[in-house]
């Protein structure tokens, strides 16, 4: 069975859809073609927030901020990778960020802010509300109402090549029927990063390839076509994590359970806008508890790890994402005591931020993750409480702390003073990566070796990042939905190949 439509998208996440919406807003009949049983992706998992200089919200505050000045503070992210940035891709993000913020706005998505996030010199950080779920009902709704038409559980398997050595369409599985999808003007990769793709972290990072990720259904199958049609993938190796992560409650938090409405949208920005922090505090730790993890400096200041059998497994400095990996069931304990949980329950110490949001301290994970937070008079009484072996858990901080008092390390403390502190389980996961398909300014897949664009392939979102390194908080979305757009658009057109 074949079908043929202007546009195919692959992948119906935040980029995916607003490349859709795009593509349809410029007269092309388009399909969007997702794997998972609903549409949103990475997107609907984040917290949801996006940097932006010059937006209708900073004007309101009396911010005056400028792309080039958000240009340059991005600078302040790359760290070792810096010579390696698509400075031309940077570029693209920064200009039109705002104008991709007053667009979702317009579909209905409402933001708080905008909020302080250093080292950006101005507040650029815009929060979606209520939560990440309104970037898949807003962006979705608008799709459908363009005629954009979504199939959903519908795997993309690979890219069918054209007389010219193009793509003319895609094979995909959709319902346990294989078919194959002709796309007149263009096909639209937008399938997400590889943080769990485990043959590609096994490409670029080996040590990485068996640490899973946040998203367990951002394999990197765009990047896989893309290669295997002839496309190269831009700076692969870097990968954000692994990061530690407690564990979700059984019950998502009141905050994911919302409905993405814009009335409540309107009035949570209205009540954080003029109404004291205090009263909404409780609502937003019930989020940050169920969705963040430990800040380093917790392991800095004295905590300990130990894995479900009470051992300490190693440094708690040197790389503990890899470390917990390998421990059984993939999960720690921390283990502190009170002089650092009094440290770790008010400012300038938090066990967890959200940037631009909120700060979390001890006392909200006691209040709100009752199921990790544990506490005793002993480390035997706390052993009984975690269900670890007593015999194991005080040996092992009775060396650590014997090792700490012959060699002191650094400012870190012994696990000696009473009542003893425990959060967990801790998990390591894979948070995103940022190496994509090579693109032009166009968002033309290029082929490997510099022989030009690959004709009718665009990528967009963590697929067509194009060596663009998005490190710092808000900028993976804002690029989702801004190259989104823009492939969408330029698919549309069916740009010629000499692009």
């Amino acid at each position: 069975m074949k079908l043929c439509f202007d546009v195919v998208v692959v992948g119906g996440g935040a980029s995916g859809l607003s490349a859709a919406i795009e593509a349809a807003v410029a007269g092309a009949s388009t399909l969007v073609l997702e794997k998972n049983p609903m549409p949103g992706g990475s997107s609907r998992l984040s917290v949801g927030s996006i940097n932006a200089a010059g937006s209708s919200l900073q004007k309101r505050a009396g911010i005056v901020d400028t792309p080039d000045e958000h240009f340059e503070d991005m600078d302040h992210f790359t760290g070792p990778f810096a010579s390696r940035d698509n400075l031309a891709l940077r570029r693209l993000l920064v200009d039109n960020a705002a104008g991709s913020l007053e667009w979702l706005m317009s579909l209905g998505l409402s933001f708080y802010g905008p909020t302080a996030d250093p080292p950006h010199r101005h507040p650029r950080m815009h929060n979606v509300l209520p939560n990440s779920r309104a970037y898949p009902y807003y962006l979705g709704r608008e799709a459908r109402r363009r005629g954009v038409e979504l199939r959903l559980q519908a795997r993309v398997t690979g890219l069918l090549r054209a007389p010219d050595g193009g793509v003319r369409g895609v094979v995909a599985l959709v319902q346990g029927q294989v078919l194959q999808i002709e796309a007149r003007r263009g096909v639209v990769l937008a399938a997400g990063d590889y943080s769990n793709g485990a043959e590609l972290k096994r490409q670029f990072r080996p040590e990485l390839a068996g640490i899973p990720a946040v998203n367990p259904t951002a394999t990197g199958d765009g990047h896989r076509m893309g290669e295997a049609f002839g496309a190269s993938i831009v700076n692969g190796d870097v990968v954000y994590g692994p990061g530690l992560r407690f564990c979700e409650p059984a019950r998502p938090s009141l905050v994911r359970r919302l409905p993405p409405s814009w009335l409540l949208g309107r009035l949570m920005q209205l009540s954080l806008r003029y109404l004291p922090m205090a009263l909404f505090r409780p609502f937003v730790m019930s989020f940050m508890t169920a969705s963040l993890g430990p800040e380093a400096a917790l392991l800095r200041a004295g905590a300990v790890l130990v894995n479900r059998g009470g051992e300490r497994f190693g440094d708690e400095l040197a790389q503990p994402g890899l470390a917990i990996a390998r421990q059984p069931g993939g999960q720690a304990w921390l283990v502190f005591d009170s002089r650092v949980a009094a440290m770790f329950s008010g400012p300038p110490h938090y066990v967890s931020t959200a940037p631009g949001v909120a700060f979390a301290y001890l006392g909200d994970y006691r209040r709100h993750r009752r199921d990790l937070y544990h506490c005793a008079p002993s480390l035997g009484a706390l052993a009984a409480s975690l269900g670890m072996p007593a015999q194991a858990l005080q040996a092992s901080i009775a060396r650590h702390n014997g090792q700490l008092e012959a060699h002191p390390a650094g400012g870190r403390n012994t696990v000696a003073q009473g009542p003893f502190h425990a959060l967990g389980p801790l998990e390591s996961r894979i948070v995103i990566t940022d190496g994509g398909l090579a693109v032009n300014s166009s968002h033309q897949v290029l082929k490997a070796g510099g022989g030009g664009v690959i004709p009718r392939l665009y990528a967009a979102g963590a697929a067509g990042q194009g060596g663009a390194l998005l490190a710092g908080n808000g900028h993976h979305i804002g690029w989702a939905v801004t190259s989104g757009r823009r492939a969408g658009r330029f698919a549309a057109q069916g740009l010629p190949a000499q692009e």
